[in-house]
């Protein structure tokens, strides 16, 4: 994609602070971290979403975000806890369409957190729970 920020930087056309590559995926910091330390895992090849990447890559992604974690908690770089987020689509807060985990170190005080919606304290009926299930498992 030539106007994708990701696959620019995979080119080599744009600069980034590299922590591991393979024939999958990227890992670079992000240049607008959470916390030091803040990483993106992203395919390759290009995917503006999940829908779009094959099963294996996402695992892989996954897998390689599993072993950025335990590097974080081992490097020195303040770390406490772990948090991964993946953003799926403009609504879901995604900027840069080209799919990306963040892996980023957190620690007490950081300032980080999500905001929850007021409906998201009510509890629902297992009625109402079941029938979303089956709606998924249709399309399954």
């Amino acid at each position: 994609m030539d106007d994708c920020i990701f696959c620019k930087i995979l080119l080599g056309t744009l600069p980034s602070s590299t922590v591991y590559r393979d024939n999958l995926c990227s890992v670079f910091l992000d240049i607008q971290p959470v916390n030091p330390g803040h990483v993106l895992v992203i395919p390759n090849k290009h995917s503006e979403n999940l829908a779009g990447l094959d099963e294996e890559t996402g695992a892989h992604l996954f897998r390689i975000g599993q072993r950025i974690a335990k590097a974080l908690r081992q490097s020195g770089i303040k770390c406490e806890g772990i948090n991964f987020f993946l953003a799926d689509g403009e609504a879901a807060g995604q900027e840069v369409f080209h799919i990306h985990l963040h892996v980023f170190p957190r620690f007490k005080g950081d300032g980080f957190g999500l905001k929850f919606s007021p409906g998201y304290f009510t509890k629902h009926e297992k009625s109402e729970l079941d029938s979303i299930a089956e709606q998924i498992k249709l399309v399954l």
